[in-house]
C-alpha cells in the first residue's frame, strides 16, 4: 500500500506546493532503495508531496515490476483526475524500471543519464515518468537528474505535440500513422 511522507492533510494544504509542482509517485527495488529514501525526504523538503509504492525494507530478493507499475498507474490516475503528477522508477540501472513503467496506458517513461537527456525528456516527449539507474550515479547526481527533470515543463511545441499524440494512438488503437 503506498505510503505518503506527510499526512493526505498536509499534502492537500501544503502552503508550499503548487500548481507547478507535482505530486510525484516513487518506487524502487532493492538496487535503489537508498536512493528513494533520500530522494523521498529532499523533495518532501522542498514542497513536493511524495507518495512512495515501496519497497518499504530492504530485500535483495525483490522484483520491480509490482512497485513501478504500481507508482506508474497512480501517477496516471491522478493526471485522469486532474492532478499534476510525475513519476520515479529506480533500480540498478533503471532499464527494466522503465520497461515495466511503460507497459502503463499512457505513462512515457524516459531512462536519463545526464542533466540533458533529463531536461528533453520532459521538454520534447512530455514524460511522466522518469527512470535512474541507482548503481550507476552518485546519490547528487541522480538527484540533480530528478531535479532537473520535475523542474522542466514541457515546450508544447507542435511537432512534439503531434509525435507524442501518434504514440497514444498507436498505444489505443494498435495502428501506425505515418
Amino acid at each position: 500500500m503506498p505510503k505518503a511522507s506527510t499526512l493526505d492533510t498536509e499534502s492537500i494544504t501544503n502552503p508550499r506546493r503548487t500548481m507547478s509542482t507535482p505530486r510525484v509517485h516513487i518506487a524502487t527495488d532493492h538496487a535503489g532503495l537508498e536512493l528513494s529514501a533520500h530522494l523521498i525526504s529532499h523533495l518532501g523538503d522542498r514542497g513536493y508531496e511524495v507518495i512512495d509504492h515501496g519497497p518499504s525494507s530492504y530485500d535483495p530478493e525483490d522484483d520491480y515490476p509490482a512497485f513501478c507499475i504500481h507508482a506508474a498507474q497512480a501517477a496516471m490516475a491522478d493526471t485522469k483526475a486532474g492532478v499534476f503528477a510525475l513519476g520515479i522508477v529506480l533500480g540498478g540501472s533503471g532499464n527494466g524500471e522503465q520497461i515495466a513503467a511503460n507497459k502503463v496506458e499512457g505513462i512515457r517513461a524516459a531512462l536519463v543519464w545526464n542533466l540533458e537527456t533529463a531536461k528533453l525528456a520532459r521538454e520534447h516527449n512530455d514524460a511522466n515518468v522518469v527512470a535512474v539507474g541507482g548503481r550507476q550515479h552518485s546519490v547528487d547526481e541522480a538527484t540533480g537528474l530528478i531535479e532537473a527533470f520535475l523542474a522542466e515543463p514541457f515546450s508544447d511545441g507542435e511537432r512534439h505535440v503531434r509525435r507524442i499524440g501518434k504514440i497514444a494512438h498507436f498505444e489505443q488503437t494498435g495502428q501506425v500513422q505515418d
